[in-house]
């Protein structure tokens, strides 16, 4: 005689004995496609985006440029957030790590980034006849990278104690060692200012690019962007990632990832966003396997939470 299979509540279902009904989920889909689709286009095209224009280079040393120069001068130096930032743009770090072990340096450099010389040396080498410019350059490549440090620094030091001015869009900076940098600044900031400098940031290496990796590299080094992210409560300590133009709090559904940013130990590590995303990709894993773990999958049926959802169908019972 056969044995019969014992049936295990917490793993399987009983067959449905219950009533049923056509239903076409096809149709449902592409009905909603279609209608969605409408929409959105017809909204577009009457209302645009609510998103405020994206910000460029010329704004920054338009609004800020004295930021601006400091900014360029550290790039020069080597003490700007991308030169020392490691892959997967540079060598200088081995980037964040979690149990000893760092994803970035284990990928490597891939996009490659010279902020001196992308950010600041080649945008005024194109400057077309422009002796200056081309003098300055070609003093400060010639000069020893300690040499080049130290001119860079000084200028970097100056602005930072205030030995500054701005006059009509120009920097103007107290006298000091700054060899070739202070021109080679100068002629930066004029070329930003005409918006020459996005152009030229978006096409060193192909004529046609929709790459802003460079220019937000170059705009985040600086505190202009971060001001106006504080301005509208976009930054980290603010639970930026929930919010959008005109719409607070915005995306709610991250709260989760958001939240994790704002608990102490984490709010204050350098390795925050890794460590965050390890946690992430941690309860993700338990979501996807809940199936499978005894227990927790039960729960749905321990609560008869199904009785709810499905009232309407219990209640004609």
């Amino acid at each position: 005689m056969k044995r019969r299979k014992a049936f295990h509540p917490d793993r399987e279902v009983n067959p449905w004995a219950g009533p049923t009904r056509p239903y076409d989920i096809a149709k449902e889909v592409v009905i909603c496609v279609v209608v969605m689709a409408v929409l959105t286009v017809a909204l577009a095209v009457l209302f645009g985006s609510p998103d405020d224009r994206a910000v460029t280079l010329k704004q920054w040393a338009t609004e800020t440029p004295i930021d601006f120069a400091a900014t360029a001068a550290a790039e020069l130096d080597g003490s700007a957030g991308t030169a020392s930032y490691g892959p997967p743009y540079n060598s200088a770090s081995t980037g964040p790590s979690i149990l000893g072990i760092s994803p970035a340096k284990i990928v490597g450099v891939h996009v490659r980034v010279n902020a001196a010389k992308d950010f600041v040396l080649s945008p005024v080498a194109t400057l077309p006849q422009n002796p200056a410019a081309t003098l300055a350059i070609s003093t400060f490549e010639q000069a020893t990278l300690r040499q080049q440090q130290q001119w860079a620094a000084a200028y970097t030091k100056a602005v930072t104690a205030k030995q500054v001015q701005a006059v009509d869009g120009r920097v103007i900076v107290a006298k000091g060692n700054f060899g070739p940098v202070g021109v080679i600044v100068d002629q930066l900031v004029s070329m930003a200012q005409s918006g020459a400098l996005d152009s030229t940031m978006l096409t060193q290496e192909r004529f046609f690019s929709t790459d802003s990796t460079k220019p937000l590299l170059f705009l985040s080094d600086g505190s202009y962007l971060a001001n106006r992210a504080a301005i509208d409560h976009l930054q980290g300590d603010q639970w930026g990632m929930m919010n959008e133009t005109g719409s607070w709090p915005g995306q709610a559904w991250l709260w989760l990832y958001t939240m994790w940013y704002q608990v102490p130990g984490l709010s204050t590590s350098d390795n925050a966003d890794l460590q965050v995303w390890a946690i992430m990709m941690g309860l993700t894993l338990v979501l996807l396997f809940v199936p499978f773990i005894p227990g927790l999958r039960s729960i749905p049926r321990w609560t008869r939470v199904y009785r709810l959802i499905w009232r309407a169908h219990y209640k004609a019972q």
